[in-house]
Order: C-alpha cells, then structure tokens, then sequence
C-alpha cells in the first residue's frame, strides 16, 4: 500500500499541503492518475494540463505546486476545476512532491508527468495498452521529443562506475570509447519498442503494484536528480520489466524549472550523483567520486580566474566563479 493510503482513502497526514479532490472522482474507478510536479512554470504548466484531453481509459489529474510564486495554482483551480491541487507551502522537491501526488493517487496506473511537458495525440492509451497487455512490466516510457519534433535521448542502460566519472563533466568528451554509448543506448535504435534499465522521469507510467512492492521516490537521499535511475533500479531489482515504447509520444521542454537556480542545479545533480553510487556501489566508490568532481570545479574556478584576468566577459567570468564556490562550499554531501 502507499503510504499515505488506508483502505484505499487517501489521508491528509501533511500538514505542508493543501488538498482539493473533485467529488466526482471518488465514485468512480480511475484508471490513470495523472501526476504533474509544478515549480514556478505556470505557462507550460496551462500547456501540459490542455494537452491531457479525451481517453478511452478513466483518468484523474492531479497538481502537485511547490510553494511557486507565479500563480500557478491560481491558474489550475481557474481553469482546470476538475484537476485535483495539493498547493505546498515551501519546496519539496521531485522526491517529495511527487511522493505527495502517488499519495493522492487513486488510479490503476499512475503517470508521473513533468508540466515542462506536452502529450502528442493517443500516447496516454498507447502506454496504459502496453501495460494492460504485459503483466510483467512495472513502468513503461514514451519517446520524448525536442520542441522541434527531433528525438530527445529519454533511455538508459544502469551506469558503471566508469560512466558517473565522465558522464556530464568537463570531461564527458575524453570518456574511453563505448563507455557512454552503452550507457545512452546508441546502439539500439531510438524508434524501436524496447526493455531499458531506466527512463527519463519527464514521463513515467508506473503500474501501480510497484508502489506497494519496492517503495515510492526516495526522499532521504535525493531532492532531484537521479531519483528516477535509482526507483527503476528498485523495479528491476524486484524482478519487474521497464519498456521504451516509441510509439507514444511527448514533447518535452527540457529543464524549464531546474534553470531557474544555476548553482542549486550543480550541487543538486552532482550530490543525486555521489549519493546513487554509495547506494548502489559503496561508501569508497562515492567518496572517490566526491573528491573527483569537486576538483574539476577547483580546476574550473582557475580557468575562469585567468579568463577574466584576461579581460574577456568579465561579467559572466565572475558569475561562474561565484557558482563554482556555491559548488565547493557545499562540498556534495
């Protein structure tokens, strides 16, 4: 059972939130739940809501805001009555917020779905068809587009030790050949229905039996980043499939609320990082990758210092400096 849920009611057990569920759904079967994670992209946020339209299969929708200051939530209860709101007083994070919206969440499935987000036509069906017909498969994906309609990578093989010491550095172009090409999958094709390791968590449908079998997002050791790698290994360490399957599809619009906070953004992804490989790899293993990563920061400052010493964009020299100190104070941990 998730918590939160007793016999199948949900219960207001955070004093943090404030919930609204339309009456009309607790009378009937939900098939899909909806869960959406807003922080401060209202406009996306009323794209995303408007692109989740008819289905064959019963759908609830439910907002999850953390604390915006953009009238998000204003704008949801104003033009989308039917869509369930839990408006959070301070920022929970992806771990938390989302683990609020599963809470909430009545359905047989659930989507975690990011607001930066547009579904394309059928692709809610196509993913909740996949998952009726295979009773194997904890969590399926679409294809994830690009604004422009290009492929955006969303599928990834479990990343090696030597994967997290290149993948997104400074020194991700020196990475020994092959090393990041398994990791992304570029030796499958994109277009092609798929078993992953791990999905992109823009958009995830979970069946809702995972939940109760390995847990939901881990809130103690990731706030964002690599919560999504480290709940898919969970699924697959409990014996379940996750599948790619292109022929759904949505338009993602990549990282519209994680770009609102430069230096928050490093240290967030980079202690999601050192804390998925103590997890799943040991104490040692992120202790050495901790000192590697805050060296090419150190290495980065320098850089930077003799730029600017140099006279070229000052401005922005100071300002990267001043991100890569946030970086080193916070020293990852």
């Amino acid at each position: 059972m998730i918590n939160g849920l007793e016999n199948g009611k949900r219960t207001e057990t955070d004093n943090d939130a404030a919930a609204e569920r339309p009456s009309c759904c607790s009378q009937t079967m939900i098939d899909l739940s909806v869960v959406i994670l807003n922080w401060n992209v209202r406009d996306l946020l009323d794209r995303c809501l408007a692109s989740i339209r008819s289905s064959r299969y019963t759908l609830e929708v439910i907002v999850v805001d953390n604390a915006s200051t953009d009238a998000s939530v204003a704008m949801v209860r104003g033009k989308y009555p039917h869509v369930t709101v839990i408006a959070n007083e301070t920022n929970r994070g992806f771990t938390g917020g989302n683990n609020q919206g599963l809470t909430a969440a009545q359905g047989r499935y659930v989507l975690v779905l990011n607001p930066d987000t547009e579904i394309v036509g059928d692709a809610l069906d196509r993913l909740v068809d996949y998952v009726e017909a295979h009773f194997d498969v904890g969590a399926v994906g679409p294809m994830l587009l690009n604004p422009d309609r290009s492929i955006q990578p969303s599928r990834r093989r479990f990343p090696t030790v030597l994967t997290g010491f290149f993948e997104s550095t400074w020194w991700q172009g020196f990475a020994p050949r092959g090393v990041l090409r398994r990791y992304y999958m570029e030796d499958v094709p994109a277009n092609a229905l798929q078993d992953v390791d791990w999905l992109n968590g823009a958009c995830t449908l979970f069946r809702r039996q995972v939940f109760d079998r390995v847990g939901v997002y881990d809130e103690v050791n990731f706030f964002m980043y690599s919560e999504e790698l480290d709940l898919c290994r969970r699924i697959k360490e409990a014996g379940w499939r996750i599948v790619y399957v292109p022929e759904a599809q949505v338009v993602h619009y990549e990282g519209k609320s994680s770009e609102q906070a430069v230096a928050a953004r490093h240290i967030r992804f980079n202690t999601s990082k050192v804390r998925y490989f103590r997890k799943w790899h040991g104490r040692m293993t992120a202790a050495v990758l901790r000192g590697w990563l805050l060296s090419q920061y150190v290495g980065q400052i320098g850089l930077e210092a003799i730029k600017w010493a140099l006279g070229r964009r000052r401005e922005l020299r100071r300002q990267r400096i001043g991100v890569y100190r946030q970086v080193l104070r916070s020293r990852l941990s």
